[in-house]
């Protein structure tokens, strides 16, 4: 796979497609803001690197899920404007590809300067199931650039315009963010050192079955909360109240776990949980072990004693991937379970690997010191599909020839 150390930049115009996905929000005077510019930051690295090699930069990216419509809420004018501050250089917006005066902007551009172009999900074509409307619009970026980059890991799990079609059209190559991803996951699924512990939380088992029948090939030791644990808690035939539970998915928890007692892995579950009949812990909050839920009550968050566990596995591991939140913990009274954990990885001194998402949000939410971390991934789904063994269409297209 090229990087941008292996391809001339130098007064090219460079097609850099990111993954500036920023959380928003309105504010009291209806302006939408961001809420955490982690994505931002971690595209500065690549950004500066091409400007230190006088590229001229034309940055691609997304921001929610627009469907081809032009949604004023979902413009990166806000994105562009923050990712100018972190690069402290002004980034000339580009309000539509189709513009007569694009072309124009784009070659106008110095050395070491910056444009982006809004939101590229509010062209049709960018998401189409139908190639040679992906390839239209492919031409269009392809028409704008000299070489492209891609560093957006968020996106690389998918089969999109500006992600797979226009490196087609171009000379290509990995960005620094891409790199460091790709090493880091590398590392853990190909040459992990031993004791290794991966802690899956989130909501939902189905999201993680397959990375479980990937990793249990790998791993010494799986630790699951979060919503998941309690289709895993069902299948042991404990009661679960009203907490998350997926049925149809009961069965295949058992084999997992048949599975894995012959490939001598230990599953850890939660011994206790914190417990609400409310989501937003509106109602009484208490904690119960994790075989007497109560009918009408939730598990929202792992319980002291599992956390507690939890650390101790992650303590003497040398090797740690964590991908999922152990609670809710957007809500303080269901938030202690995942900042145990994140606490736990900052203090070990394992390789460890946080999976994107809603975990790297919540170390962000709580305050915790990014480099304490090994590895922080900017993809959620990207992360998971990697944990799973599948292969990435935004990585392969790189090792096309």
């Amino acid at each position: 796979m090229k990087t941008i150390d292996d391809i001339e930049v130098t007064n090219q115009r460079v097609l850099l497609r990111a993954d500036l996905n920023a959380p928003m929000k309105q504010d009291t005077s209806g302006v939408m803001q961001i809420t955490d510019d982690g994505r931002l930051k971690a595209s500065v690295t690549t950004i500066n690197n091409l400007r230190d090699k006088k590229a001229k930069i034309i940055i691609l990216a997304h921001l929610g899920r627009p469907k081809g419509e032009r949604k004023p809420e979902l413009s990166l004018k806000p994105i562009a404007k923050r990712l100018g501050e972190l690069l402290n250089t002004p980034i000339q917006f580009i309000e539509n590809l189709n513009d007569a005066n694009t072309l124009k902007t784009v070659n106008a551009l110095q050395p070491g300067e910056v444009a982006m172009v809004e939101n590229i999900r509010f062209e049709k074509d960018e998401t189409s199931k139908d190639n040679v409307e992906r390839i239209r619009l492919a031409q269009i970026l392809a028409s704008l650039a000299d070489v492209f980059v891609i560093d957006g890991f968020g996106v690389v799990h998918r089969e999109q315009a500006s992600v797979t079609d226009v490196a087609r059209l171009l000379p290509k190559a990995a960005g620094r963010l891409v790199q460091a991803e790709q090493k880091a996951f590398a590392k853990v699924l190909n040459n992990p050192e031993r004791p290794y512990v991966v802690v899956l939380g989130g909501s939902k088992v189905s999201d993680k079955l397959g990375v479980i029948n990937n990793l249990i090939n790998k791993v010494d030791k799986l630790l699951i909360g979060g919503g998941m644990a309690f289709t895993f808690l069902k299948a042991q035939g404990f009661e679960v109240g009203d907490s998350l539970l997926e049925v149809d998915r009961i069965d295949e928890v058992k084999q997992l776990m048949i599975t894995a007692k012959e490939k001598n892995v230990e599953i850890v579950l939660p011994v206790d949980v914190v417990i609400c009949a409310q989501l937003d812990g509106s109602a009484l909050v208490y904690i119960v072990d994790a075989q007497q839920i109560p009918v009408g009550q939730k598990g929202l968050d792992i319980g002291p004693k599992t956390g507690e566990i939890f650390a101790n596995k992650i303590k003497d591991a040398k090797t740690v991937v964590w991908n999922g939140p152990m609670g809710v913990f957007e809500v303080n009274a269901f938030a202690a379970g995942t900042k145990t954990i994140a606490q736990a990885l900052a203090d070990s001194n394992a390789y460890s690997v946080v999976g994107g998402g809603d975990s790297a949000a919540a170390i962000r939410l709580l305050g915790l010191d990014e480099s304490k971390f090994d590895h922080i991934s900017t993809g959620g789904g990207a992360s998971l599909e990697l944990l799973e063994g599948k292969v990435l269409p935004g990585l392969a297209v790189l090792e096309e020839e």
